[in-house]
């Protein structure tokens, strides 16, 4: 039986790919599509046996959240049925799924809690996120594009903010204002098929004080969420880790709904914390689709876990008997 840290994924992980990633029957989508009733949502299901894949519709943070959250539990369930899963971790949004992985929350406030989170960003107008290389071809640190980012950031310090730190990549917040900022402050890229910098999405300033209204009205929503302890550790955006068998419920409930939404999120340091204090045998990434497997690269490059300090290392790795990281999607 294998050591393994759970990763779960954060926003932007469903994709045209991802359609019909809940197909098998599990009685936890019957279960999110009852709960979707009370929002008066298109079932999740629906959602994902759709014929073709609608920005408008499926990237609706509304429906992407909650989306997403499904099909990492979903995977999540499997995955501890097999394995001894060690600690569990997730980028961003990705949070609200290990709290439910990791037993925080049930399954119905664990929904809860993504939905109506989804819910509040929506009504929070303005603002975006922006992400940007800040290693080279080679995954090794790339100095200039540290100070490329780092001057950006300081030239407009009241509309741009750190968002998160996500191994390779550096991902930025603003206003609308600052978004507009960071696009023509940073130097073009050309990464693959993709060019930097790159606004995401119907993403919103999260992770930044530009936000703090929607920790406020989250709190209040959601004050009557049932929080225990986890029955595996999580180890959060700061690095802190909440263990079966220290963890102050109180101090979990106001990571969650304040620093968490209103502070950058460092999911590099997140993964180190995984890697030195539970040095697992594989970091297990959960659907949909496989947004960190790179980033997870990238953090054992950083780290020379297991003597990789590139990209090719961890290529070479990854190919062995002892690949390091098990996506479940692609």
């Amino acid at each position: 039986m294998s050591s393994v840290a759970i990763v779960c994924p954060g926003r932007g992980s469903y994709s045209e790919r991802s359609l019909r990633s809940l197909a098998g029957g599990s009685p936890l989508v019957e279960r999110a599509d009852a709960l979707r009733k009370g929002y008066d949502l298109i079932p999740l299901s629906q959602l994902d046996e759709a014929g073709r894949f609608s920005h408008a519709t499926h990237l609706r943070p509304a429906n992407a959240a909650p989306l997403i959250w499904l099909v990492s539990v979903v995977d999540a369930a499997a995955v501890l049925e097999r394995d001894h899963c060690v600690c569990v971790a997730g980028n961003s949004m990705g949070w609200y799924t290990a709290l439910a992985v990791a037993g925080a929350l049930d399954f119905e406030d664990g929904f809860r809690l993504v939905q109506e989170m989804a819910l509040l960003q929506e009504e929070h107008a303005g603002g975006g996120q922006v992400i940007y290389p800040v290693v080279g071809e080679d995954w090794r640190a790339d100095p200039e594009r540290h100070e490329a980012v780092r001057s950006a950031l300081a030239s407009a310090p009241d509309e741009t903010f750190p968002s998160i730190d996500l191994g390779g990549y550096a991902v930025l917040a603003g206003t609308d204002a600052g978004v507009e900022h960071l696009l023509r402050a940073l130097p073009p890229l050309q990464v693959g098929a993709n060019r930097y910098p790159l606004r995401l999405v119907q993403h919103g300033p999260y992770h930044t004080p530009l936000v703090e209204a929607v920790a406020e009205r989250a709190r209040d929503k959601l004050r009557d969420l049932r929080w225990q302890r986890p029955r595996f550790t999580l180890v959060d955006g700061r690095g802190a880790r909440f263990t079966p068998w220290s963890t102050d419920v109180g101090a979990l409930r106001d990571y969650t709904l304040g620093q968490q939404v209103t502070q950058p999120f460092d999911l590099s340091l997140c993964l180190r914390v995984v890697l030195r204090e539970h040095a697992p045998d594989e970091l297990v990434l959960l659907g949909p689709g496989n947004t960190l497997g790179a980033v997870c690269g990238q953090v054992l490059a950083r780290e020379g876990w297991r003597g990789v300090h590139s990209k090719q290392d961890f290529e070479r790795v990854q190919a062995s008997e002892r690949a390091p990281v098990r996506s479940l999607r692609r």
